[in-house]
């Protein structure tokens, strides 16, 4: 007898990949508008934040709020001035984790860009072939710092002008960023995500059920019986779409929300090992080192050193 399949629950949400879910009333600039460089400001909670991808290279400027980063299989935190350009298909999603009653009207800047204009013109455009290596490094997702403040100006010079004049704002744009020298690849793996929107929409609704509720126990085999799968083909799913074990994806969060409370709370270590989740302090401090590179208790002393705090 067949098992009945039970489905996690689908959110709604745009087909970023298609020009036809791209609507101005989500943020988008009209597509007669706006060429081949189309700009995108939106708050959050979205539609638009969610596990997603497209064909276009995405620069992201988040100005208000903090919370946590995806991008392929990297996993970290982002506060105002968070600057990141994504390749064409590269999961990406920012969850915003302090959000003050009734969301944030203006949390994302964007701006997304096809890939062939700019390397069919490189091909006879010789200064153009700077940005080449800066679009390689693209497929990991780059966060780039100290140009936060000139990326706003940026963006809002290339949103106000169209035409050439807009083409040459955001070139200026880019070769800001393909000189600079302080940035950081994110994702260790160049995923590709899945065209089938049904396995786009399981893996988001499982990204919400991880990062939900950390303290409760979520299992592999749980979810995979949910969705419908024994735990190896969705061992094999889960990996392909994060670039990560399950387990090793869990713990990952687990030790990022953990240097949040570390870093904004006075809770015990031993309180927040229980909070995200972890059922011993022992293993709670040794995967803290192996994502971390020092335990929670080195951690603190580091971050409480930059505000001048003793411990």
């Amino acid at each position: 007898m067949t098992a009945r399949r039970r489905t996690l629950p689908r959110q709604r949400q745009p087909e970023l990949e298609h020009d036809r879910g791209r609507s101005p009333e989500l943020g988008y600039e009209p597509p007669d508008t706006s060429g081949s460089i189309r700009c995108l400001a939106h708050g959050f909670p979205t539609p638009l934040a969610r596990w997603h991808y497209h064909d276009e290279y995405e620069l992201h400027l988040i100005v208000a709020s903090s919370g946590k980063t995806f991008v392929g299989d990297y996993i970290g935190y982002f506060q105002p001035g968070h600057l990141v350009l994504t390749g064409p298909r590269l999961p990406h999603n920012w969850i915003s984790l302090d959000l003050p009653e009734g969301g944030i009207a203006e949390r994302d800047l964007v701006i997304q860009f096809a890939h062939a204009p700019i390397a069919q013109a490189a091909a006879h455009l010789p200064e153009l072939a700077e940005l080449l290596p800066l679009l390689d490094r693209a497929r990991n997702g780059v966060e780039f710092f100290g140009l936060s403040e000139r990326a706003v100006d940026h963006w809002h010079k290339v949103k106000a002008r169209q035409g050439l004049a807009r083409l040459g704002a955001f070139c200026e744009f880019l070769a800001d960023l393909a000189r600079c020298t302080d940035y950081r690849l994110l994702s260790h793996a160049q995923l590709q995500s899945e065209d089938n929107a049904a396995q786009l929409d399981q893996i988001n609704a499982i990204l919400s059920r991880i990062t939900a509720d950390l303290g409760q126990p979520l299992s592999a085999a749980q979810l995979a019986a949910e969705l419908g799968m024994s735990e190896s083909r969705f061992s094999r799913f889960f990996r392909r779409a994060t670039g990560n074990t399950f387990t090793d994806f869990v713990n990952q969060v687990r030790i990022n929300r953990a240097c949040q409370l570390l870093m904004e709370s006075d809770q015990y270590i031993t309180h927040i090992c229980y909070e995200v989740g972890f059922n011993n302090v022992a293993n709670f401090n040794r995967r803290f080192l192996d994502f971390k590179g020092m335990t929670p208790g080195e951690f603190r002393r580091q971050v409480d050193g930059r505000f001048g705090i003793k411990r």
